[in-house]
């Protein structure tokens, strides 16, 4: 059994709370005295793991708590049902339930080595033939968690990392680069881009499409290192973020809602009264500004194929705020938009943040939790909240050397009270710094599904949710 984190939860550092709203998180302490009192905020969740092999195959992946169980499936190099071999590298992911299938669509985040190489286009109606990255889209029986088909759904594509899911039955789908056909040097003075389309842009995917769809960038979301995506259901607004070290927190206005290629207006948060304000260091758990949004004058600008931050420096130049490596996003069942900073913070282990909605023009923004220690939690990225539930589900991704990192990657549990809980442990022999990606629940909470990128696996997770403990 691998024994639970080498610390403790003590009584009576933390307030206990039976409320299940984050707000509970402004009257908390900070990370910096937890870290002071020597102790760090850990729930008992649905207990230790243990190693368990995976139900349908024998193949161990995962540790999880006693009770819960998993399959495995729609791995890298496997022949899909249409003929293709299934990509690597799988990211960003949704579930949908269409007729009586849960159906996920999958990213694929293949970079091509940054470089085009034709005729790698995973499947037909490429959007450029010379890249392999994309969507599949998985059709599973939701009783027997078996695989049933798989397909390509969205070809030519690069460097699929997340997304997020529509109310209107859709999956939106974010390039993580502003690569095109200029050529510049990248960091390790090697060349890249040239690339016969510009890239750096969403792209919609229905659920029920059965094949590959014709591809159309949605342009006025702009052009610059998407990561993920969520939507207001409430206003119809679309809210973006930034895999970026200087990044922006986007907000999209369509023209018309649901039919997104129809255009809008994309926006920055500003943070009101604090120009150009830096939320990467130095805040609270539980903070709160009033913020309002600018106008980005040109979201798809040329400049971008040289220049990754171009959009962002439109709106810093207005007075927007920065972040640092926004990723995973969600919305909760009242329209509320949590999302990600990786590495932000005093200890470079991640922030969770808030938007609330206010009017059209204002709203307000929360850090509701800050990780003061990277044995708590460690770089976050997808999240996904568990239907019916408070408790956002986490996936890590701290395999990044030189960054005093942790080498074991979880699927964490945030509580509203402030504590974290370890759900599962990445055991993938080899691959045991692989970081989670794209979990997802299905629509009544009974199966999470979630990818280990570097190992080519997409897993279906299900045993005893009601046994939580805090």
């Amino acid at each position: 059994m691998i024994s639970r984190r080498k610390f403790l939860w003590q009584t009576g550092v933390l307030l206990t709370s039976s409320t299940v709203d984050f707000l509970a998180f402004q009257n908390r302490a900070s990370a910096s005295q937890l870290t002071q009192f020597n102790t760090l905020p850990v729930a008992q969740g649905y207990g230790d793991l243990t190693p368990i092999a995976a139900e349908n195959t024998g193949e161990l992946f995962l540790a999880l708590p006693k009770g819960f169980i998993y399959k495995a499936f729609g791995k890298e190099g496997s022949v899909m049902s249409d003929g293709h071999k299934t990509p690597p590298l799988h990211d960003g992911m949704a579930c949908f339930k269409v007729g009586n299938e849960l159906r996920l669509i999958r990213n694929h985040e293949v970079s091509n080595e940054r470089v085009p190489k034709l005729g790698s286009a995973i499947g037909p109606n490429a959007y450029d033939d010379a890249v392999a990255g994309g969507t599949t889209t998985l059709i599973v029986n939701p009783k027997s968690r078996e695989l049933i088909k798989d397909f390509v759904s969205l070809s030519g594509t690069l460097n699929n990392c997340a997304g997020g899911r529509t109310p209107w039955g859709s999956w939106i789908s974010c390039e993580e680069t502003t690569l095109g056909q200029s050529i510049r040097m990248d960091a390790d003075g090697k060349l890249t881009g040239g690339y016969a389309k510009p890239h750096g842009y969403c792209y919609e995917v229905s659920a029920k499409t059965n094949g590959t769809v014709p591809v159309v960038p949605l342009k006025a979301m702009g052009r610059f290192k998407h990561e993920a995506v969520a939507v207001d259901k409430n206003t119809g607004n679309l809210y973006l973020t930034e895999d970026a070290d200087t990044a922006g927190f986007y907000r999209f206005i369509p023209k018309q809602k649901k039919h997104l290629s129809k255009g809008g207006v994309l926006q920055m948060l500003k943070v009101i009264d604090h120009d150009a304000f830096d939320t990467r260091k130095g805040l609270s758990i539980g903070q709160k500004f009033k913020v309002t949004w600018v106008t980005i004058d040109n979201p798809d600008p040329i400049e971008a194929d040289d220049d990754d931050s171009a959009v962002y420096k439109q709106g810093f130049a207005k007075g927007a705020a920065t972040f640092t490596r926004l990723e995973g996003a969600y919305a909760d069942h009242q329209g509320h938009i949590y999302f990600v900073a990786t590495n932000g913070g005093d200890q470079l282990a991640g922030q969770i943040w808030r938007y609330e909605h206010k009017n059209k023009t204002e709203g307000s923004l929360r850090l509701v939790f800050e990780s003061p220690d990277r044995q708590l939690l460690d770089m976050p990225d997808n999240i996904c909240f568990k239907p019916n539930s408070e408790l956002l589900f986490i996936c890590e991704d701290s395999d990044y050397k030189g960054l005093a990192g942790v080498s074991e990657n979880y699927l964490r549990i945030l509580m509203p009270n402030g504590k974290i809980a370890d759900f599962a442990k990445n055991v993938t022999a080899g691959f045991e710094s692989s970081e989670f990606t794209g979990s997802t629940f299905s629509e009544d909470g009974k199966t999470l599904f979630v990818n280990l990128q570097a190992v080519g696996v997409t897993l279906a997770i299900w045993g005893d949710w009601q046994n939580f403990k805090e």
